[in-house]
Protein backbone atom coordinates (compact mmCIF):
# COMPACT_ATOMS: atom_id res chain seq x y z
CA UNK A 1 0.00 0.00 0.00
CA UNK A 2 1.46 3.33 -1.12
CA UNK A 3 0.64 6.20 1.25
CA UNK A 4 2.17 9.17 -0.57
CA UNK A 5 0.38 12.40 -1.49
CA UNK A 6 -0.18 11.32 -5.08
CA UNK A 7 -2.28 8.34 -3.90
CA UNK A 8 -5.22 10.53 -2.86
CA UNK A 9 -7.89 12.72 -4.39
CA UNK A 10 -9.61 15.28 -2.17
CA UNK A 11 -13.17 16.39 -2.93
CA UNK A 12 -14.59 19.59 -1.42
CA UNK A 13 -18.11 20.68 -2.05
CA UNK A 14 -21.69 21.46 -1.22
CA UNK A 15 -24.84 20.14 -2.79
CA UNK A 16 -24.30 22.60 -5.68
CA UNK A 17 -20.60 22.21 -6.53
CA UNK A 18 -17.55 19.98 -6.06
CA UNK A 19 -13.86 20.78 -6.42
CA UNK A 20 -11.10 18.18 -6.73
CA UNK A 21 -7.53 18.42 -5.45
CA UNK A 22 -4.81 15.93 -6.30
CA UNK A 23 -1.09 15.68 -6.80
CA UNK A 24 0.64 14.83 -10.07
CA UNK A 25 4.32 14.78 -11.08
CA UNK A 26 4.53 18.60 -11.14
CA UNK A 27 2.70 19.43 -7.91
CA UNK A 28 -0.84 20.01 -6.68
CA UNK A 29 -3.79 20.64 -8.99
CA UNK A 30 -7.25 21.97 -8.32
CA UNK A 31 -10.08 21.16 -10.71
CA UNK A 32 -12.85 23.67 -10.10
CA UNK A 33 -16.58 23.04 -10.28
CA UNK A 34 -16.44 24.48 -13.82
CA UNK A 35 -13.60 22.11 -14.83
CA UNK A 36 -10.90 24.80 -14.83
CA UNK A 37 -7.44 23.65 -13.77
CA UNK A 38 -5.26 25.58 -11.31
CA UNK A 39 -1.74 24.78 -10.11
CA UNK A 40 -1.36 25.14 -6.34
CA UNK A 41 1.31 24.90 -3.69
CA UNK A 42 0.87 22.57 -0.73
CA UNK A 43 0.27 25.63 1.47
CA UNK A 44 -2.57 26.80 -0.78
CA UNK A 45 -4.19 23.36 -0.59
CA UNK A 46 -4.00 23.50 3.21
CA UNK A 47 -5.54 26.99 3.19
CA UNK A 48 -8.56 25.50 1.38
CA UNK A 49 -8.80 22.42 3.63
CA UNK A 50 -8.24 23.79 7.14
CA UNK A 51 -11.36 26.02 7.42
CA UNK A 52 -13.51 23.05 6.45
CA UNK A 53 -11.78 20.64 8.82
CA UNK A 54 -12.00 23.12 11.70
CA UNK A 55 -15.76 23.58 11.23
CA UNK A 56 -15.66 27.26 10.24
CA UNK A 57 -17.43 26.35 6.99
CA UNK A 58 -20.08 23.89 8.22
CA UNK A 59 -21.97 23.51 4.92
CA UNK A 60 -18.94 22.32 2.97
CA UNK A 61 -18.16 18.61 2.90
CA UNK A 62 -14.83 16.92 2.43
CA UNK A 63 -14.18 13.44 1.05
CA UNK A 64 -10.84 11.74 0.40
CA UNK A 65 -10.44 8.81 -1.98
CA UNK A 66 -7.44 6.50 -2.08
CA UNK A 67 -6.30 5.19 -5.45
CA UNK A 68 -4.05 2.19 -5.85
CA UNK A 69 -1.51 1.96 -8.64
Amino acid sequence: MKLSNDSYTIFLGTKNFTERYFRDNNGWLKISARDKTFRMTAEQVLNHLLPILSGIKPNVTIKVEYKED
